[in-house]
């Protein structure tokens, strides 16, 4: 169950757009369905069983959270809404035809939406922009309230009673054919509360009593969903969520990694993989096909009609962004990421022939969004990073300004704190700590380094050198810690860079195994930023504090598969998330996220590199675009499937690339009604 506006947990390669439709990762394990799998998970997945009884049982056992009503109970003064005065999304001058050609940088490792490996780029595919919730956030109208319908037809709110009333719509259907109802929510938390998942995010976040306190079934098509606190975020935590489908999860047990793992979850959304697709993946894995469904129940709805319009989706492994730029300029891709600057200005400036013939267009649409957080991630259970003062080093030794304007060109901004974008509730005076080297070495000398080295990097007097090591997934930004590790040796300090495949680098760093990553979280359009996954000490240890709740506890071990990212465990800082988390005040709410900031900025585990205020695109002629290219809170141009393929267009170009006498009129344009004024 996705919430679509929560934190994508999941690191952002695509935010950079290096190439369109990339970002998954390398598999690693399978199902019985897939060669290789050990002989005990195969035995597990020919075991069929049946969770309904267990399934009964827990809803029986908390009865408090469970509630069966009937449709009598509903309340009679509530206030329908339904959404239909937002714009339409999309062109009725779309074609429903051709598949669209992109790239994943690795082959997805599972294809469970949830649990070990999951979080992957690969998901947004079949999760995070393919499965429809309750309700959608429209891109382009501000508020807390811009929803129009998805599973739902309407809802109501009863704020005093902090509960969201929802009718479903009964058209909805699960991919696989079964309807969706109030059923398939009330599993999906039972699906979310339970270990066999073995996602921690989850088991917190949907626990009774934290975010939600009932939901309640009053026919196959009403449910009610009542939170803890009625936060000025209500609306969204209820439609935000989506569904998991009971049936497809009957057999779920122990064995859920591996019973599911190679196994296409049934969805709302139009995209599917084939159960042909997936035999042809299990011996062929250089690409993967995703196809829509002919008779898609939302195909002629309000809002999606002008959408999704491929027939498939061919997502082809690309590792070298090279490699892909390359199948790029053949016409083997439809799209490319132009974010960095090397493609924009050098290998595709506005000059280049095939931009000047009107061959490939280019766009570049500046957002209002959340900013991915690009930074240095210190993980300070790892010496020496424990030590504050390296850490405050390791601040001013990052020369974040000259990436910028060296290898971005000056195109992005620097990037202050790890949630920023979020008008004033991200914090108003931070401003991450500038490149310098008489402070750098200041406090490399409070921690000990006090020696230099015939290298030049310092060292304490019993001989160990100032040596960390960064890793990361980002193969095209290597250049990016290249020029962090020339400067910073001017401090006296020794980058070690290490830069490994997607799938590699995250399960790294999730492992906590890391020193310090090179990353970034993808993040959702929201009301105000979240700390809780990333920053609080239950996601950093398994026991964090000793028994008076403040002292570390010595015999502490680092949590895994968590996002604290840098190990942090701070009493005040805790305390202030659970406050947070549980307030109804935005003004209070405000007040603590800036003080919560400068909890994180004091601790300096964070080093905030660069934010990128737009997102840049080239696509061949023959794709095609609605007026405005994007919307307001887009995170790139194909995030809405409002896209669609001419299929005339592409011969003509094609044919054109053979001729160069043919041209067409060149589409070069900047949409900057949305530029941000920092």
């Amino acid at each position: 169950m996705k919430t679509r506006p929560l934190r994508t947990l999941v690191l952002a390669a695509l935010a950079l757009g290096l190439a369109a439709c990339s970002g998954s990762k390398n598999p690693d394990s399978a199902d019985s369905a897939a060669p290789g799998t050990p002989p005990a998970a195969k035995a597990a997945s020919a075991t069929t069983r049946d969770n309904t009884a267990e399934i009964q049982a827990y809803y029986a056992a908390h009865p408090e959270f469970f509630v069966f009503k009937t449709p009598a109970d509903l309340p009679a003064n509530l206030t329908w809404e339904n959404g239909s005065d937002l714009p339409e999304l999309g062109s009725p001058e779309r074609k429903r035809s051709g598949t669209f050609q992109g790239r994943i940088q690795d082959f997805p490792r599972t294809l469970r939406p949830v649990g070990p490996d999951s979080n992957s780029g690969f998901r947004g595919f079949i999760l995070d922009e393919n499965a429809l919730s309750l309700g959608q956030l429209h891109p382009d109208v501000p508020g807390p309230h811009r929803f129009f319908p998805g599973l739902a037809t309407s809802w109501a709110v009863d704020l005093p009673a902090k509960t969201v009333y929802v009718r479903l719509d009964p058209a909805a259907r699960w991919s696989d054919g079964p309807p969706v109802t109030a059923d398939d929510f009330l599993f999906s938390f039972w699906f979310f509360q339970g270990k066999y998942i073995q996602a921690p995010w989850y088991n917190n976040y949907y626990g009774i009593g934290e975010t939600y306190t009932r939901i309640t079934r009053y026919d196959a098509h009403t449910l009610a969903v009542t939170l803890a606190q009625a936060r000025p975020d209500l609306l969204s935590r209820v439609l935000g969520l989506s569904p998991k489908p009971a049936h497809f999860y009957r057999e779920l047990g122990d064995d859920y990694v591996t019973r599911y793992n190679w196994r296409f979850e049934p969805t709302t959304g139009p995209w599917v993989i084939t159960d042909a697709e997936l035999k042809r993946t299990t011996t062929a894995r250089n690409y993967i096909v995703l196809s829509r469904l002919e008779n898609w129940w939302a195909n002629d709805k309000r809002q999606f009609r002008y959408r999704y319009n491929p027939a498939a989706l061919h997502l082809r492994v690309i590792r070298e962004t090279t490699k892909a730029w390359e199948a790029f300029l053949l016409g083997e891709l439809d799209a490319f990421g132009m974010n960095l600057a090397e493609y924009n200005y050098e290998r595709l400036p506005d000059t280049h022939p095939l931009v000047t013939r009107g061959l490939i267009q280019k766009a570049t649409f500046f957002n209002d969004v959340p900013r991915p957080n690009y930074g240095l991630w210190m993980n300070t259970a790892k010496p020496p990073l424990d030590d504050l003062n390296v850490r405050l080093g390791i601040q001013f030794a990052s020369s974040w300004q000259l990436v910028i304007d060296q290898f971005f060109r000056g195109d992005y901004t620097r990037l202050h704190t790890s949630n920023q974008g979020y008008g004033d509730m991200s914090h108003p005076t931070l401003r991450g700590r500038p490149f310098d080297v008489a402070k750098a070495r200041e406090h490399f000398a409070r921690a000990g380094y006090t020696i230099p080295g015939p290298d030049g990097i310092l060292r304490k007097p019993d001989g160990t050198p100032l040596s960390v090591t960064i890793t990361s997934g980002y193969e095209a930004l290597a250049p990016v810690l290249t020029i962090l590790q020339q400067e910073a040796r001017k401090a006296g300090l020794d980058f070690q860079v290490e830069i490994l495949d997607a799938s590699a680098a995250w399960k790294k760093v999730q492992e906590k195994n890391h020193q310090i990553t090179f990353s970034a979280f993808g993040i959702g359009v929201e009301l105000f930023p979240r700390y809780w996954e990333t920053h609080h000490s239950v996601n950093a240890y398994d026991q964090p504090y000793a028994a008076d709740g403040l002292t570390p506890n010595p015999a502490r071990k680092p949590k895994v598969q968590t996002n604290n990212l840098e190990s942090i465990a701070l009493p005040e800082l805790d305390e202030l998330i659970t406050r947070y988390d549980k307030s109804d005040n935005l003004d209070e709410m405000r007040g603590m996220a800036h003080r919560m900031e400068e909890l994180l900025y004091a601790n300096a585990s964070f080093s905030p590199g660069f934010a990128m205020p737009f997102f840049r695109t080239a696509t061949w002629r023959w794709v095609n675009f609605p007026p405005g290219h994007a919307f307001r809170f887009s995170g790139d141009a194909f995030e809405y499937g409002t896209q669609w393929l001419d299929e005339t267009k592409k011969a003509e170009t094609l044919a054109a690339l053979r001729d160069e006498a043919k041209t067409f009129p060149p589409a070069v344009k900047i949409h900057d009604q949305w530029k941000p004024k920092y």
